[in-house]
This record gives C-alpha cells, sequence and structure tokens, in this order.
C-alpha cells in the first residue's frame, strides 16, 4: 500500500450574513409555569431577517421576560 499526500484548500467561510430587512417582533403569550403551578404572561422579543443565500427568513428568539402586572 502507498498513501498519497493531497493538498486540499477550503475557500473561506463567509460571515453570517446581516440580512438586507432585519426587524424586530413582540409577541405577548400566555404560558404555564411549572414552578410556580400557575399561568403567566410572558412578553417574547424576536429578530427576523432575511438570509439571502438561502433565500429563507430567520426568526430567532432575543428576549423572554415576564410581564409586570
Amino acid at each position: 500500500m502507498s498513501a498519497l499526500a493531497a493538498s486540499t484548500t477550503f475557500p473561506s467561510v463567509p460571515a453570517f450574513p446581516t440580512g438586507d430587512d432585519a426587524h424586530w417582533e413582540t409577541q405577548n403569550c400566555t404560558v404555564w409555569n411549572e414552578q410556580e403551578h400557575a399561568s403567566e404572561e410572558r412578553e417574547l422579543v424576536y429578530e427576523i431577517s432575511w438570509i439571502e443565500e438561502l433565500g429563507i427568513w430567520r426568526r430567532f428568539l432575543r428576549s423572554n421576560r415576564k410581564v409586570q402586572s
């Protein structure tokens, strides 16, 4: 058996795209808190951005907090 040495060059990976149309969405929803055994209102903030290379929208949860009464 003989071993072959090959030189492989990999293209540089581009940074994560920032998107052309980034915006934020806020949703309020009622969820069950298992520790307190009670339902509570939560505010969810999402970052929405277009990923041009994939041709899709990206929705990423940025914040999840309890709504104060």
